[in-house]
């Protein structure tokens, strides 16, 4: 098969040209708005430079070029903290996800550059002008994003997919593909039993294929014609896939290496993951304290129970803690068993769904960070009943525990309340395997985002099976 498949010529019918070229107007007007986008930011900057900030007397010897050095910074900061944000993914992440992302970014580096200011002035400076550049960097955001939406819809065509799959689970990955539709649409579904003959003569019709849990053989003789005929691919992972993306390439003869460590985060960034971790839930501790305070009178003033809500979860090298909690539900809500909230669960209290909503009732676990239960940054620590079950299942489960649990991490920001747990593993496990600090700050900057998505929460009762999803399809719906 796979000889036939690698000696096929390129037939396909599709104009690929047609669509590489489409492809390739999308990526440069792309690039030009981000260029443009910084390019408008800077000048915003530099008006209120000009016309706000040349009023403080003590910014005089900035009157010359000195300007435009602090014209440069601000671009670069801007630049930066929006790409870590991931407020470039144009086309890519949902309008939404791309405001809020710059915004984020950009009320930072107003912030940093407000601070920057007063360094530079040795006093605590008029605040105002900064505040109205806030405003006015958020507007021109607004509108650039705005505008080159409006450009994507009209040159962006939704791609036809071809949907693979060889455990029948794995087509619940279907629903995750229809929220993106506008880029998307699975036209079709196969199993990889009815053969890779038949299901290469498909894959002719399409512009994308995605490859789901198919038998690591069968995946890679299919990976190939693919690639051979220009193609589009996507693939999941599996758990081998991601240790391996995280290895280290090696060259020391003519015979490629890559190098598996194992041993999750080195000791040297450990140290100073810690250090952060300190540093930053001790600032937070004090900034949120107002916030920590309201909540806390507020949930025993609704039903006079305790505000705190203590459970056993498993962090580094399987090690049980107790996790902190802002008290969300009923007292006794689990009197009869754990059990997974669902969306309209009556166990949850008035203030509860306010807190669970916001991800407020994580807050105090800034103190398990302090006390060195946990991390900011990392898996999320699951209960104990959780982690034996999903262990039975999944053997892999335990890799997630080479660091330790986090308050956010790659699961929280990409996943759902309901994400599957071999999900959760897959992305925890690439968060571990390509660690960096700059990955930390990045995690923790997105994860503001995503306490402005509702979908995030949602219970399980969302989840559609697969027998459904396939009956769908064959309704023609």
């Amino acid at each position: 098969m796979l000889v036939v498949c690698l000696e096929a010529e390129y037939k396909r019918n599709i104009p690929i040209m047609k669509k590489i070229n489409n492809q390739k107007k999308i990526e440069i007007t792309q690039k030009t708005v981000i260029v443009l986008e910084i390019i408008v930011l800077a000048i915003v900057y530099l008006w209120f430079w000009r016309n706000m900030i040349f009023s403080w007397e003590l910014f005089d010897p900035f009157l010359g070029r000195g300007k435009y050095i602090l014209l440069a910074v601000y671009g670069l900061i801007a630049a930066v903290l929006i790409g870590l944000c991931d407020g470039f993914k144009l086309g890519q992440l949902k309008l939404t996800d791309i405001m809020f992302s710059q915004w984020i970014a950009l009320i930072i580096t107003d912030v940093i550059t407000y601070l920057q200011l007063c360094l530079m002035a040795n006093v605590m400076i008029d605040a105002v002008p900064v505040l109205l550049m806030m405003v006015a960097d958020i507007v021109v955001s607004s509108v650039i994003i705005a505008i080159y939406s409006r450009i994507y819809n009209r040159i962006a065509v939704p791609s036809s997919v071809l949907m693979v799959y060889g455990n029948k689970g794995s087509v619940v990955l279907k629903t995750k593909l229809d929220d993106i539709s506008d880029r998307y649409r699975v036209q079709e579904l196969v199993s990889i039993d009815v053969g890779l003959d038949e299901i290469c003569a498909r894959a002719d019709k399409y512009d994308a294929v995605v490859i789901c849990d198919v038998d690591a053989r069968q995946r890679n003789d299919l990976l190939k014609y693919l690639y051979l005929n220009e193609i589009r691919t996507f693939l999941t992972p599996k758990i081998s896939d991601v240790i391996i993306g995280g290895g280290d390439r090696i060259h020391l003869f003519d015979s490629p290496l890559v190098e598996i460590k194992s041993t999750g985060i080195s000791v040297e960034e450990e140290l100073i993951k810690r250090f952060f971790d300190i540093v930053l839930s001790l600032i937070a501790v004090v900034i949120l304290s107002p916030l920590l305070l309201v909540v806390s009178l507020a949930i025993k003033l609704e039903d006079h129970g305790p505000v705190f809500y203590r459970q056993r979860r498993i962090t580094k090298d399987m090690r049980e803690f107790d996790i902190l909690k802002f008290r969300s539900m009923i007292v006794d809500a689990e009197k009869n068993g754990a059990q997974a909230a669902v969306d309209g669960d009556s166990r949850i209290t008035r203030v509860g769904h306010f807190i669970r909503a916001t991800r407020i009732d994580e807050l105090p676990q800034l103190f398990n960070i302090i006390r060195g239960d946990m991390s900011l940054v990392g898996p999320r620590p699951e209960r104990v009943e959780n982690v034996q079950e999903y262990s039975a299942a999944i053997p892999e489960f335990v890799f997630r525990y080479k660091v330790k649990g986090g308050l956010t991490g790659y699961a929280q920001i990409f996943g759902k309340y309901n994400t599957t747990a071999y999900d959760k593993l897959r992305l925890d496990l690439m968060y571990i395997e390509n660690y960096t600090l700059l990955l930390d700050i990045k995690i923790i900057l997105m994860t503001i985002r995503i306490l402005f998505k509702k979908e995030s929460t949602e219970g399980f009762d969302k989840v559609l099976s697969a027998e459904e999803i396939l009956g769908d399809l064959s309704d023609g719906k």
